[in-house]
Protein backbone atom coordinates (compact mmCIF):
# COMPACT_ATOMS: atom_id res chain seq x y z
CA UNK A 1 0.00 0.00 0.00
CA UNK A 2 0.97 3.66 -0.29
CA UNK A 3 1.53 5.82 2.80
CA UNK A 4 3.12 9.12 3.70
CA UNK A 5 6.24 8.70 5.82
CA UNK A 6 9.32 10.56 7.02
CA UNK A 7 12.76 9.15 7.87
CA UNK A 8 14.15 12.25 9.60
CA UNK A 9 12.74 15.22 11.48
CA UNK A 10 12.52 18.44 9.54
CA UNK A 11 10.44 20.59 7.24
CA UNK A 12 7.69 19.42 4.91
CA UNK A 13 10.30 18.32 2.37
CA UNK A 14 11.06 15.24 4.52
CA UNK A 15 7.63 13.78 3.76
CA UNK A 16 7.69 10.98 1.20
CA UNK A 17 5.01 8.79 -0.37
CA UNK A 18 6.32 5.25 0.02
CA UNK A 19 5.26 1.67 -0.51
CA UNK A 20 4.71 -0.03 2.85
CA UNK A 21 3.36 -3.21 4.33
CA UNK A 22 -0.33 -3.16 5.16
CA UNK A 23 -1.12 -2.84 8.89
CA UNK A 24 -3.48 -5.24 10.65
CA UNK A 25 -5.63 -4.63 13.73
CA UNK A 26 -4.76 -6.01 17.12
CA UNK A 27 -7.28 -6.82 19.86
CA UNK A 28 -9.80 -4.02 20.27
CA UNK A 29 -8.87 -2.39 16.97
CA UNK A 30 -10.21 -2.22 13.43
CA UNK A 31 -8.64 -1.55 10.07
CA UNK A 32 -10.18 0.76 7.51
CA UNK A 33 -9.65 1.36 3.85
CA UNK A 34 -8.98 5.07 4.27
CA UNK A 35 -11.05 7.46 2.18
CA UNK A 36 -9.86 10.66 3.88
CA UNK A 37 -7.47 11.69 6.68
CA UNK A 38 -7.70 14.79 8.84
CA UNK A 39 -4.80 17.27 8.81
CA UNK A 40 -3.98 18.50 12.32
CA UNK A 41 -1.23 20.78 13.71
CA UNK A 42 0.07 17.84 15.75
CA UNK A 43 0.94 16.13 12.46
CA UNK A 44 3.54 18.73 11.50
CA UNK A 45 4.64 19.26 15.10
CA UNK A 46 5.54 15.55 15.25
CA UNK A 47 7.25 15.72 11.86
CA UNK A 48 9.36 18.62 13.15
CA UNK A 49 10.23 16.72 16.35
CA UNK A 50 8.56 19.30 18.58
CA UNK A 51 6.58 17.11 20.98
CA UNK A 52 8.68 13.99 21.37
CA UNK A 53 8.27 13.99 25.16
CA UNK A 54 4.54 13.41 24.86
CA UNK A 55 4.67 11.45 21.59
CA UNK A 56 7.85 9.36 21.24
CA UNK A 57 8.54 8.46 17.60
CA UNK A 58 10.61 5.70 16.05
CA UNK A 59 11.87 6.61 12.57
CA UNK A 60 10.87 6.08 9.85
CA UNK A 61 7.37 7.10 10.93
CA UNK A 62 3.99 7.50 9.32
CA UNK A 63 1.78 10.58 9.57
CA UNK A 64 -1.77 11.25 10.68
CA UNK A 65 -4.16 10.43 13.53
CA UNK A 66 -7.67 10.97 12.12
CA UNK A 67 -9.41 9.07 9.35
CA UNK A 68 -12.72 8.18 7.79
CA UNK A 69 -13.13 5.06 5.73
CA UNK A 70 -14.70 1.65 5.29
CA UNK A 71 -14.03 -1.17 7.77
CA UNK A 72 -12.21 -4.05 6.11
CA UNK A 73 -10.72 -5.95 9.08
CA UNK A 74 -11.98 -6.35 12.65
CA UNK A 75 -9.67 -7.21 15.51
CA UNK A 76 -10.23 -9.72 18.29
CA UNK A 77 -12.82 -8.73 20.88
CA UNK A 78 -14.44 -6.05 18.74
CA UNK A 79 -18.21 -6.08 18.33
CA UNK A 80 -20.79 -3.63 17.09
CA UNK A 81 -18.99 -3.03 13.80
CA UNK A 82 -18.70 -5.13 10.65
CA UNK A 83 -16.66 -5.21 7.48
CA UNK A 84 -18.16 -2.69 5.07
CA UNK A 85 -19.32 -0.20 7.72
CA UNK A 86 -18.41 3.46 7.12
CA UNK A 87 -16.68 4.84 10.22
CA UNK A 88 -14.56 7.77 11.40
CA UNK A 89 -12.13 7.88 14.26
CA UNK A 90 -8.56 8.00 15.53
CA UNK A 91 -5.63 5.70 14.96
CA UNK A 92 -2.13 6.00 13.57
CA UNK A 93 -0.44 6.57 10.21
CA UNK A 94 -3.72 7.62 8.61
CA UNK A 95 -2.19 9.36 5.57
CA UNK A 96 -2.30 5.95 3.90
CA UNK A 97 -4.48 3.59 1.91
CA UNK A 98 -5.12 1.45 5.01
CA UNK A 99 -4.93 2.42 8.68
CA UNK A 100 -5.66 0.85 12.06
CA UNK A 101 -8.10 2.74 14.32
CA UNK A 102 -8.25 2.40 18.10
CA UNK A 103 -11.37 4.56 18.56
CA UNK A 104 -14.21 4.96 16.08
CA UNK A 105 -17.89 5.58 15.51
CA UNK A 106 -20.25 4.97 12.65
CA UNK A 107 -20.36 7.94 10.30
CA UNK A 108 -23.48 10.07 10.72
CA UNK A 109 -25.78 10.08 7.72
CA UNK A 110 -25.28 12.98 5.35
CA UNK A 111 -21.54 13.34 5.98
CA UNK A 112 -18.98 12.73 3.26
CA UNK A 113 -15.78 10.86 4.11
CA UNK A 114 -13.85 14.13 3.71
CA UNK A 115 -16.10 15.91 6.20
CA UNK A 116 -16.05 13.03 8.69
CA UNK A 117 -12.24 12.84 8.68
CA UNK A 118 -12.10 16.41 9.96
CA UNK A 119 -13.92 15.80 13.24
CA UNK A 120 -12.15 13.39 15.64
CA UNK A 121 -9.15 15.30 17.02
CA UNK A 122 -10.72 18.75 16.84
CA UNK A 123 -13.82 17.57 18.70
CA UNK A 124 -11.83 15.79 21.40
CA UNK A 125 -9.71 18.92 21.82
CA UNK A 126 -12.68 21.30 21.83
CA UNK A 127 -14.59 19.29 24.43
CA UNK A 128 -11.46 18.92 26.59
CA UNK A 129 -10.50 22.61 26.66
CA UNK A 130 -14.08 23.69 27.36
CA UNK A 131 -14.07 21.33 30.33
CA UNK A 132 -10.65 22.50 31.53
CA UNK A 133 -11.41 26.22 31.30
CA UNK A 134 -14.55 25.72 33.39
CA UNK A 135 -16.89 28.01 31.45
CA UNK A 136 -20.61 27.59 32.15
CA UNK A 137 -23.97 28.48 30.64
CA UNK A 138 -24.66 32.20 30.93
CA UNK A 139 -20.95 33.12 30.93
CA UNK A 140 -18.87 34.60 28.10
CA UNK A 141 -15.90 32.81 26.55
CA UNK A 142 -13.23 34.56 24.48
CA UNK A 143 -11.72 32.38 21.76
CA UNK A 144 -8.48 33.60 20.18
CA UNK A 145 -8.09 32.03 16.75
CA UNK A 146 -11.74 31.02 16.45
CA UNK A 147 -12.15 30.17 12.77
CA UNK A 148 -10.03 27.01 12.53
CA UNK A 149 -11.16 23.45 13.15
CA UNK A 150 -11.01 23.49 16.96
CA UNK A 151 -12.46 26.99 17.06
CA UNK A 152 -15.33 25.99 14.78
CA UNK A 153 -16.11 23.11 17.13
CA UNK A 154 -15.76 25.20 20.31
CA UNK A 155 -18.14 27.87 19.02
CA UNK A 156 -20.86 25.39 18.14
CA UNK A 157 -20.54 23.35 21.34
CA UNK A 158 -20.64 26.56 23.37
CA UNK A 159 -23.75 27.73 21.55
CA UNK A 160 -25.43 24.40 22.27
CA UNK A 161 -24.56 24.79 25.98
CA UNK A 162 -25.77 28.37 26.34
CA UNK A 163 -22.30 29.91 26.55
CA UNK A 164 -21.78 33.26 24.82
CA UNK A 165 -18.63 33.53 22.69
CA UNK A 166 -16.46 36.39 21.49
CA UNK A 167 -14.18 35.15 18.73
CA UNK A 168 -11.10 36.70 17.13
CA UNK A 169 -10.20 35.92 13.54
CA UNK A 170 -9.03 37.61 10.37
CA UNK A 171 -11.23 40.10 8.56
CA UNK A 172 -12.24 37.53 5.95
CA UNK A 173 -13.68 35.20 8.61
CA UNK A 174 -15.89 37.62 10.56
CA UNK A 175 -19.13 36.51 8.87
CA UNK A 176 -18.15 32.87 9.35
CA UNK A 177 -17.88 33.40 13.11
CA UNK A 178 -21.29 35.08 13.14
CA UNK A 179 -22.77 32.07 11.35
CA UNK A 180 -21.44 29.87 14.18
CA UNK A 181 -23.07 32.04 16.83
CA UNK A 182 -20.09 34.10 18.01
CA UNK A 183 -19.65 37.85 18.33
CA UNK A 184 -16.62 38.39 16.08
CA UNK A 185 -13.77 40.85 16.14
CA UNK A 186 -10.45 41.04 14.33
CA UNK A 187 -7.05 40.41 15.85
CA UNK A 188 -4.17 42.83 15.37
CA UNK A 189 -3.53 46.25 16.84
CA UNK A 190 -6.22 47.37 19.28
CA UNK A 191 -7.83 43.94 19.61
CA UNK A 192 -7.85 44.01 23.43
CA UNK A 193 -9.78 47.28 23.46
CA UNK A 194 -12.21 45.92 20.88
CA UNK A 195 -12.85 42.88 23.07
CA UNK A 196 -13.32 45.04 26.19
CA UNK A 197 -15.92 47.01 24.27
CA UNK A 198 -17.92 43.83 23.70
CA UNK A 199 -18.38 43.11 27.41
CA UNK A 200 -17.09 41.02 30.28
CA UNK A 201 -14.90 37.98 29.57
CA UNK A 202 -15.24 35.09 32.03
CA UNK A 203 -12.79 32.66 30.43
CA UNK A 204 -10.52 32.47 27.38
CA UNK A 205 -9.02 29.92 25.02
CA UNK A 206 -5.85 30.40 22.98
CA UNK A 207 -6.17 28.21 19.89
CA UNK A 208 -3.68 29.95 17.60
CA UNK A 209 -0.51 30.42 19.65
CA UNK A 210 -0.09 33.98 18.41
CA UNK A 211 1.52 35.40 21.54
CA UNK A 212 -1.61 36.65 23.29
CA UNK A 213 -1.45 34.80 26.61
CA UNK A 214 -0.59 37.90 28.67
CA UNK A 215 -3.56 39.78 27.19
CA UNK A 216 -5.95 36.89 27.75
CA UNK A 217 -4.95 36.82 31.42
CA UNK A 218 -5.57 40.58 31.65
CA UNK A 219 -9.01 40.22 30.06
CA UNK A 220 -10.13 37.39 32.33
CA UNK A 221 -8.33 38.63 35.44
CA UNK A 222 -7.17 35.12 36.35
CA UNK A 223 -4.63 32.82 34.62
CA UNK A 224 -6.66 29.84 35.84
CA UNK A 225 -9.46 31.00 33.51
CA UNK A 226 -7.25 30.70 30.42
CA UNK A 227 -6.25 27.52 28.55
CA UNK A 228 -3.95 27.24 25.53
CA UNK A 229 -3.47 24.43 23.05
CA UNK A 230 -0.92 26.27 20.92
CA UNK A 231 1.52 28.31 23.06
CA UNK A 232 4.18 26.13 24.66
CA UNK A 233 5.21 29.10 26.83
CA UNK A 234 1.76 29.48 28.41
CA UNK A 235 2.94 28.17 31.78
CA UNK A 236 5.22 31.22 32.17
CA UNK A 237 2.02 33.22 32.78
CA UNK A 238 0.43 30.60 35.04
CA UNK A 239 -1.76 29.41 32.18
CA UNK A 240 -2.53 25.76 31.57
CA UNK A 241 -1.25 24.23 28.34
CA UNK A 242 -3.62 21.45 27.35
CA UNK A 243 -1.81 18.75 25.44
CA UNK A 244 -3.02 15.47 26.92
CA UNK A 245 -5.95 13.92 25.10
CA UNK A 246 -9.05 12.69 26.88
CA UNK A 247 -11.48 9.97 25.80
CA UNK A 248 -11.78 9.86 22.02
CA UNK A 249 -14.68 7.40 22.20
CA UNK A 250 -16.69 9.84 24.33
CA UNK A 251 -15.79 12.70 22.00
CA UNK A 252 -16.94 10.73 18.96
CA UNK A 253 -20.22 9.84 20.67
CA UNK A 254 -20.87 13.51 21.44
CA UNK A 255 -19.91 14.42 17.87
CA UNK A 256 -22.48 12.00 16.48
CA UNK A 257 -25.12 13.39 18.86
CA UNK A 258 -24.47 17.03 17.95
CA UNK A 259 -24.43 16.33 14.22
CA UNK A 260 -27.59 14.28 14.53
CA UNK A 261 -29.35 17.18 16.28
CA UNK A 262 -28.21 19.63 13.62
CA UNK A 263 -26.03 21.50 16.11
CA UNK A 264 -22.61 20.87 14.57
CA UNK A 265 -21.12 21.21 11.11
CA UNK A 266 -17.44 21.84 10.35
CA UNK A 267 -16.73 22.63 6.70
CA UNK A 268 -13.76 21.32 4.73
CA UNK A 269 -11.82 24.35 3.54
CA UNK A 270 -9.38 22.45 1.33
CA UNK A 271 -8.53 18.88 0.40
CA UNK A 272 -5.24 17.41 -0.81
CA UNK A 273 -4.07 14.21 -2.50
CA UNK A 274 -1.61 11.90 -0.73
CA UNK A 275 1.06 13.32 -3.03
CA UNK A 276 0.29 16.79 -1.65
CA UNK A 277 0.86 16.03 2.05
CA UNK A 278 3.72 18.53 2.25
CA UNK A 279 1.47 21.29 0.90
CA UNK A 280 -1.18 20.35 3.46
CA UNK A 281 1.37 20.75 6.26
CA UNK A 282 2.61 24.09 4.91
CA UNK A 283 -0.95 25.43 4.77
CA UNK A 284 -1.83 24.06 8.21
CA UNK A 285 1.26 25.63 9.76
CA UNK A 286 0.41 28.99 8.17
CA UNK A 287 -2.97 29.02 9.95
CA UNK A 288 -5.85 31.30 8.88
CA UNK A 289 -8.04 28.25 8.32
CA UNK A 290 -11.80 28.32 8.03
CA UNK A 291 -12.88 24.85 9.15
CA UNK A 292 -10.74 21.84 8.22
CA UNK A 293 -8.11 20.54 5.84
CA UNK A 294 -8.10 16.88 4.82
CA UNK A 295 -6.09 14.46 2.71
CA UNK A 296 -8.15 12.45 0.22
CA UNK A 297 -7.00 8.89 -0.33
Amino acid sequence: MRKVSFAEFGGPEVLQLVDAEEPHPGPGQIRVAVRAAGVNPVDWRLREGQVLGAHPIELPAGVGLDAAGVVDEVGEGVDGVEVGDPVFGEGSDTYAEFAVLSAWARMPEGLTFAEAAGYPSVMETALRVLREVGVRAGQTLLVSGASGGVGSAVLQIARDRGIAVIGTAGAANQDYLRELGAVPTTYGEGWVERVRGLGRVDAALDLAGSGVIRELVELTGDPRRVVSIADLGASEFGVRFSGTAGSMREALAETVDLIGRGRLRIPVEKSYALTEAAAAHIDSRAGHTRGRRVVIV
